[in-house]
């Protein structure tokens, strides 16, 4: 406990009568201790922060999934945060090959899940040679929210290639 140590002082003033002065000093030992109780206290009952990941399903060995051309929706990630995307299969001339960025790609991909069934909605996902690790977490992060339980990672094919080479420039 706290303990007041007095020690008395004798001085003497103008009429000749002595008083008694006394000096105070506090033991602050315990409330070191109260502090370091406290310190463990608030350490062990504090939540420590969880690591939060994204959950990946995995395709299994064996064969190629059929996916229904009229619920394919095909998204190439570019350079500089652009997205490219196509519905069904490309057209030989690219005519059905659509420029887009994150800010709209959510209304695309709502549009598609609106025309067709959950269970014959798929998403490809193409990155170029352009796009970054960002772009590509971002885009699995739209699948997320738009809960689209079907999608892929894909190589992009020559055409396509092509095809963004010449919208970039």
């Amino acid at each position: 406990m706290a303990e007041i140590l007095t020690a008395n002082h004798a001085n003497a003033n103008r009429f000749g009568k002595r008083s008694q002065k006394k000096s105070t000093k506090v033991d602050l030992t315990p409330m070191v201790d109260l502090g370091f109780l406290l310190i463990t206290f608030f350490i062990v009952t504090t939540t420590l922060s969880q690591k939060t990941a994204m959950k990946l399903d995995l395709p299994h060995d064996g064969n190629k999934t059929n996916v229904k051309v009229s619920g394919a929706l095909t998204i190439l990630l570019g350079k500089n945060d652009n997205l490219y995307y196509y519905e069904g299969e490309l057209k030989p001339d690219g005519s059905n090959f659509k420029a887009s960025s994150f800010s709209t790609i959510r209304d695309v991909i709502i549009a598609k899940k609106r025309r067709v069934t959950a269970k014959d909605m798929f998403v490809i996902i193409k990155p170029t040679d352009g796009c970054n690790y960002r772009d590509v977490i971002n885009i699995y992060d739209e699948m997320s929210v738009n809960v689209i339980r079907s999608y892929a990672l894909d190589d992009v094919t020559d055409v396509e290639n092509k095809l963004v080479e010449r919208t970039e420039k």
